[in-house]
Parts: C-alpha cells; sequence; structure tokens
C-alpha cells in the first residue's frame, strides 16, 4: 500500500501523523511512504530522519495525499477537502458530532474516513482517545493555574495556596480519563479538588486511590451548580463517545461563580460542557463570559507535540500496520476499527454522529459489504 504523511496545517498544530519508526515499520512490511516536507518539523522530528527510515519525501501536500491511506492527527479542515474521494482510507482524528460540514463532505466524497477517538476495544477502552487524553487532562490544571493569575484576568488565586492562606478550589466535570489527569495534577499542587462524574464506579476508584486527598461527588444538577459556584477553576472533562458533549453549565450558571473564576473545557471540539464554551487556538486561547475566563483551545496536545505527537504514535502504530496490510479488511475482522468507521463510500457509520445530525446510520459491515 501507498501510505501518505502530510503535514498538519491546521492553526497552531504541530504534532504529525507519524514518527519515523512507524515509517521504517512500514517500509520493511513492503509499502511505500509518502511525506510532506516539513511534516515533522513541529514535533522536532527533521525530513532527514524520516528519509533514513525508508520515506519518499514529497514537496507538496497533494502528493501525500494522493496515497491510498493518508494518516493525519487532525481532521480535514477545508482547504483540505479537495483531497477527499472514494477509494481513500483516512485514518485520523474527526469529531464529526461537532462538525456536520466536514461530515457532509466526507459523505459527499466517499471517503473511508477511521476517527481514532471512535476505535474502540471489547472492554471499552478507546485506545487512541486515552493518550491525548491524559495529555490534555494535565494540561488543563497547569494552564488554568496560569490564567488564574492576575495578569491574565483571572482571580489572582495559586492554586496550592501558602502557609495560612487557603488553597485552590478545582472542579472536575467527568473523571474518566481527562479528569483522572487532571485531578493528578491539581492534587499535586496542593488544589482542594473536586470530582463529578455520574458512575459511581469511577467515583470509587478514584476515592480509593486519592486517600481523601480529593472529594468525589455523583453528577447531576444540585451537585454540579453547588461545586461550581465554589470553584476557582473549572475543567470540562465530559466524553460521550461519538456523541456532542452535553452542556453541563449554562449561562446563568455564570452569574453565581467567582469572578475571574477560570473554565478550561477540553471536551470543547465535541461541542463543549459548557454553554458559553466555543473553540479557541493557541495564538488567541482565551475569551470573558460575565467575568469568567473561558479557555476553548481544541489542541491543547498541540502546544507541546513532541510528547503527543509520540504518546499517540505509540498507540495508532499498530492499527496503521493492520490497516496497511490488509485494508478494508482489517476493518472487517477487528470490531475496534468497525467502531472507529465513521463514513464508507457515501455512508454514515456511526450511530452517535449519525444521532446527533439525525441522518440515516448504515452499520459497518453492512456498509462495507461482503470481502470482494
Amino acid at each position: 500500500m501507498i501510505i501518505g504523511l502530510p503535514k498538519e496545517i491546521k492553526p497552531d498544530e504541530y504534532r504529525v501523523g507519524m514518527v519515523p519508526g512507524t515509517v521504517r515499520a512500514l517500509v520493511r512490511q513492503g509499502h511505500r511512504v509518502l511525506v510532506e516536507r516539513g511534516a515533522g518539523e513541529g514535533s522536532a522530528l527533521p525530513d532527514a530522519e524520516y528519509e533514513a527510515a525508508g520515506a519518499t519525501l514529497v514537496d507538496s501536500a497533494e502528493e501525500a495525499w494522493s496515497a491510498e491511506m493518508v494518516v493525519k492527527v487532525k481532521e480535514p479542515i477545508e482547504p483540505e477537502y479537495p483531497y477527499l474521494r472514494e477509494g481513500l482510507i483516512l485514518f485520523t482524528y474527526l469529531h464529526l458530532a461537532a462538525d456536520r460540514a466536514l461530515t457532509e463532505r466526507l459523505l459527499e466524497s466517499g471517503t473511508t474516513a477511521i476517527a481514532y477517538e471512535t476505535v474502540q476495544t471489547s472492554d471499552g477502552r478507546l485506545p487512541l482517545l486515552i493518550p491525548m487524553s491524559e495529555v490534555a487532562g494535565r494540561m488543563a490544571v497547569q494552564v488554568g493555574a496560569a490564567y488564574l493569575e492576575k495578569h491574565m484576568q483571572g482571580r489572582g488565586v495559586l492554586l496550592g495556596g501558602v502557609p495560612g492562606v487557603e488553597p485552590g478550589t478545582v472542579v472536575i466535570l467527568g473523571g474518566g480519563t481527562v479528569g483522572t489527569n487532571a485531578a493528578r495534577i491539581a492534587v499535586g499542587l496542593g488544589a482542594q479538588v473536586i470530582v463529578l462524574d455520574i458512575d459511581h464506579s469511577r467515583l470509587q476508584y478514584l476515592d480509593d486511590i486519592y486517600h481523601g486527598r480529593l472529594q468525589t461527588r455523583t453528577s447531576n444538577e444540585h451537585n454540579i451548580e453547588e461545586a461550581v459556584y465554589t470553584a476557582d477553576l473549572v475543567v470540562g472533562a465530559v466524553l460521550i463517545p461519538g456523541h456532542r458533549a452535553p452542556w453541563l453549565v449554562t449561562r446563568p450558571m455564570l452569574q453565581h461563580m467567582k469572578r475571574g473564576a477560570v473554565i478550561v473545557d477540553v471536551s470543547v471540539d465535541q461541542g463543549g460542557c459548557v454553554e458559553t464554551s466555543r473553540p479557541t487556538t493557541h495564538s488567541d486561547p482565551t475569551f470573558i463570559v460575565d467575568g469568567i475566563v473561558h479557555y476553548g483551545v481544541a489542541n491543547m496536545p498541540g502546544a507541546v507535540p513532541r510528547t503527543s505527537t509520540f504518546a499517540l504514535t505509540n498507540q495508532t502504530q499498530p492499527y496503521i500496520l493492520k490497516l496497511a496490510a490488509q485494508g478494508l479488511d482489517a476493518i472487517r475482522e477487528d470490531p475496534a476499527l468497525q467502531h472507529g468507521l465513521n463514513t464508507h463510500r457515501g455512508h454514515l457509520t456511526h450511530a452517535a454522529v449519525a444521532d446527533s445530525f439525525h441522518m440515516p446510520y448504515r452499520e459497518p459491515l453492512a456498509a462495507l459489504g461482503p470481502r470482494p
């Protein structure tokens, strides 16, 4: 198979879809890899390393996109839409439930699009989302702590406090991978931490491992309001795979929050769990609504691209090798990739995305059809 690795063009995105080690593994299996020049520079991976691994360097995105399978990090944006076509396998993050325009373009083009974030194993794990959720969760508290500083228009609160002065309060909405990693950093800083989740077993797990160093609450409207109104920092860490995130913090609730409090909505790439959230960029990351600082960068791990690239490709490489070796048969044989398949030849093949847009849904195996 011919595999393409284009350079990411989304603003402030410096990750890359494959590292030289993945290229080497593909080449050793007899595949050809087309790498757009400069694709890895943002992650401190020079062209020479890809060339040494056996890649063919190409001078344009068009050449990289001409491959049978394209591996990326972020969803295609409008300048990349002309490259979408029937017969192309696209393997990347998509987050279609928050992007109707891209969904429609993928359907119109007939592209076979596999979304990292919906690849799901039999035990319910999301192996290709977990590494970026780990990075984003840890960054959320780090970023929130910075924006609580007064010159950043925050409350002027040090999350860890000092002797004689109480620490700041961090409220984390969701106890999954993002929430757990946010809690780890917040507890480490010495903040007062409250984690809310609807899964009681998850709350038991967090209570057990932190031995009383954080509080757990069942996520319901009353408890969310009570916690958020006391917060210096709120981390939105809600994920319903394939679905748009529900609004847990509404606009009227902002009036009862502390002025200068910070919201870091990690869920923003799935529509956000805060009504007033909207996607922002690393170059213009925040905005203020009703005195509350909102941070809505949709590709937070892109700020630490080298760490993020290696964390991601550690998990994607086995799937890339399987798709390169077997093509569509890899999806037919692997239930995890069937969950990952979002579109194929004009069919929407992920039920949650279809529900989000009230579009027709077709089961992945039915859309793929029998082996030729």
